[in-house]
């Protein structure tokens, strides 16, 4: 079996450009998602069942349905509603990466709300005493104590999300961007280079991840250093 890596070593800047275009979907996703993420974690964990039953029902649909299907839905499904063709979100709705941007955005938040969910049901009893004995409002105790808390001690699962999110923004090849997978089945398709190409691009993408968990390493060693057991 011969290897031709001369053609990939060619191709390098289109992986490269695949990087940049892989990192801009998942930060814009990871951010979006983050940010409806909160109000839903919050709302998961409210006692009121007019604000946790529509989050519920939210987070167990999107969890409970292929990202594959969702972003088929979003960038071929809605197009065939002529309502939509001819609203003002088309111009959006018809951008690949906007499509995938949003569909990614939407998978993400369902999961970390519950991530967010699940650290603050955790939340120590003393912490939240403590904030009513001085006289901290309610949305005071979730601004300064309850949600800084939780994405603490959410650092561990969230980096698990993030690497998940790493590897599925693949997907967005298939709606025609040129990620790194993209770039490789570009390759593929030029020169017939499966291994190759297939084999270049799990390389970029074992670094990205690499990165990524290192990062995520030395943020848990900042934020979570108090619940590191106490040497004698």
């Amino acid at each position: 079996m011969n290897f031709d890596y001369d053609l990939i070593w060619a191709n390098l800047p289109l992986y490269f450009n695949g990087v940049l275009v892989t990192l801009s979907i998942l930060l814009v996703s990871l951010a979006i998602g983050l940010a409806l993420a909160m109000p839903l974690g919050l709302m998961r964990v409210s006692r009121s069942p007019w604000l946790n039953a529509p989050a519920w029902l939210y987070t167990y649909v999107i969890r409970g349905t292929p990202m594959l299907v969702q972003l088929f839905l979003i960038y071929y499904g809605l197009a065939q509603f002529e309502s939509v063709r001819e609203s003002a979100l088309w111009p959006y709705l018809s951008n690949a990466t906007f499509c995938a941007c949003l569909a990614f955005a939407i998978n993400t938040s369902a999961y970390t709300a519950e991530i967010l969910a699940g650290s603050l049901k955790t939340t120590a009893h003393g912490e939240i005493e403590a904030a009513k004995a001085v006289g901290m409002s309610r949305a005071g105790l979730y601004r300064r104590i309850l949600l800084p808390s939780a994405l603490r001690r959410a650092l561990p699962q969230y980096s698990n999300e993030v690497i998940m999110m790493l590897h599925t923004t693949s997907l967005a090849s298939i709606v025609t961007l040129i990620d790194i997978t993209g770039a490789a089945r570009t390759v593929n398709a030029r020169f017939y280079l499966p291994f190759e190409a297939f084999i270049t691009a799990g390389v970029f993408y074992l670094a990205l991840t690499f990165i990524l968990v290192r990062l995520f390493k030395l943020a848990e060693c900042r934020w979570l250093a108090y619940l590191a057991p106490r040497k004698h």
